[in-house]
C-alpha cells in the first residue's frame, strides 16, 4: 500500500478476504529511499529512515490503512511492516508466501489519466499467488464472474473461483465467449443461423465449458453455477458482465496467448476496464 485512495480500498478488500479465509492480514508498505538534494547516500544506510523513524507521510498512510482494514473486518488479526525497496520487487517477494495479494488499481505515483498502475500489472504477471486488483464499484449481491477458456493454464482460475464463491456464499457465472472461425465480427445473432456449421461449433463450445468445470460442482455443491455462452469477443463480454459482478476471476494467459507471454490480452483489458475487482490467477509454470 502507498496511502493512495486506491490502496486504502485495497486494504478494506484485503481485510474482508482475510475474514472469509480466517487468515491473518499483513499490510506492507514498500519504502523506496528518498535522497535529499545535495546529499549522497552512504553504503551503511542506503534504504529507509535513520534509527527506524518513519516519515510523517508513511506513518499517516499506514495508520489510515490499518484503520480502514480494522473497520472492515474487526475480528481479523492485522500486522504491518515497512520494507525497504521498490514496490514491484517487495510485493513480488511477499507473494511467495501469501495465499492472496491485494493491491489497488493505481497508486499515488501514477500519472493523471493512467488507468492501471505498474505495480498491479507487474504483480499479475510475476506474482507467485493469485493477485486481486481492486477497482470499480463491485455489486456485493452480484455473482463471481469466471472467465473460462478451456486452457490448462486456466484450471487454477476455475479452482480459485469456486473456493472464493464458497467463502463468500456467492453464485458463479461461468462465462465462455467464442467466435466461429469462418464468421466475421461483429456478428449479430440473426446472422448466426447463416454461418455454416454454427450449431456444431456452439455445441463444441458448450462441451468445452462443461469440461472445464467438471468435478468442481461436486466438490462445492453449495455453490450455484450458471453457464453462459457468449458469441463475441472475450474481453468485451467479461467487461460487460463485470458491471453487475462482485468479482471477476481469470487466468493470467489463455489458450490464445503466445508462448512465453506472462499476461494475456484478456486479463490486461479487464485490469484496465472492469467495473469491479479482478483476480488474476497464474497457472503453475
Amino acid at each position: 500500500m502507498d496511502g493512495s485512495r486506491s490502496s486504502l480500498a485495497a486494504a478494506e478488500a484485503a481485510a474482508r478476504e482475510a475474514r472469509w479465509r480466517r487468515a491473518e492480514l499483513r499490510v506492507v508498505y514498500a519504502l523506496w529511499p528518498v535522497i535529499t538534494p545535495g546529499t549522497v547516500p552512504t553504503a551503511a544506510a542506503p534504504f529507509g529512515p535513520p534509527e527506524g523513524v518513519l516519515p510523517d507521510e508513511v506513518e499517516s498512510a499506514l495508520t489510515e490503512a490499518l484503520h480502514r482494514a480494522a473497520s472492515a473486518a474487526p475480528q481479523v488479526e492485522i500486522t504491518h511492516d515497512v520494507v525497504a525497496g521498490e514496490a514491484l520487487t517487495v510485493l513480488e517477494v511477499q507473494s511467495r508466501d501469501a495465499d492472496l495479494v491485494v493491491v489497488g488499481s493505481r497508486g499515488r505515483g501514477g500519472f493523471v489519466g493512467m488507468l492501471l498502475g505498474s505495480t498491479a500489472v507487474y504483480l499479475t504477471a510475476h506474482g507467485h499467488c493469485p493477485v486481486m486488483v481492486v477497482r470499480g464499484e463491485p455489486d456485493a449481491a452480484g455473482p463471481i464472474v469466471l472467465g473460462v477458456d478451456g486452457s490448462r493454464a486456466g484450471e487454477e482460475a476455475v479452482d480459485f473461483a469456486f473456493a472464493e464463491a464458497a467463502l463468500r456464499g456467492a453464485e458463479i457465472v461461468a462465462l465462455h465467449a467464442w467466435t466461429p472461425d469462418n464468421a466475421p465480427l461483429p456478428l449479430a445473432p440473426p446472422q448466426l443461423a447463416d454461418v455454416p456449421q454454427a450449431g456444431a461449433v456452439a455445441e463444441n463450445e458448450e462441451r468445452l465449458l462443461a469440461q472445464a468445470l467438471a468435478g468442481r460442482q461436486e466438490k462445492y455443491p453449495q455453490v450455484p453455477v450458471k453457464h453462459e455462452l457468449v458469441l463475441g469477443v472475450t474481453y468485451e463480454a467479461l467487461i460487460e458482465a463485470s458491471r453487475t459482478a462482485q468479482l471477476v476471476v481469470v487466468g493470467a494467459r489463455g489458450r490464445g496467448g503466445f508462448t512465453g507471454l506472462l499476461l494475456g490480452s484478456v486479463s490486461q483489458a479487464l485490469l484496465q476496464q472492469a467495473h469491479c475487482p479482478v483476480t488474476v490467477v497464474r497457472g503453475k509454470e
